[in-house]
């Protein structure tokens, strides 16, 4: 599949509080990730933050397990979410790559 660029159907929801340590500045972990997207590479998504928020962005693999999905500033106003420990729901609905 890591060839085939054609946008592939995910129906995949969870919820997952605002971790702010690591790679990125605020970050969830996606849980099950790897064995959802059968890779531990990068991987881009598009989904749907807290019911009703769109975004694109791309996972980025942990180097131990899940993906984690950066949650830009833009993205934290819009769900009006950035401190850790909040619970964000989300909706991922198309793998991209």
């Amino acid at each position: 599949m890591a060839a085939d660029k054609t946008p592939q159907p995910l129906d995949y929801a969870f919820t997952a509080p605002i971790e702010k340590d690591g790679a990125f500045a605020t970050f969830l972990t996606v849980p099950g990730s790897a064995e959802l997207l059968g890779t531990r590479r990068a991987v881009k998504v598009v989904g749907t933050l807290d019911g009703e928020h769109p975004f694109e962005a791309t996972l980025m693999p942990s180097g131990d397990g899940p993906h984690w999905l950066p949650l830009r500033v833009a993205l934290c106003k819009a769900i009006g979410k950035s401190a850790a420990g909040e619970e964000v729901s989300v909706h991922l609905q198309q793998r991209l790559s």
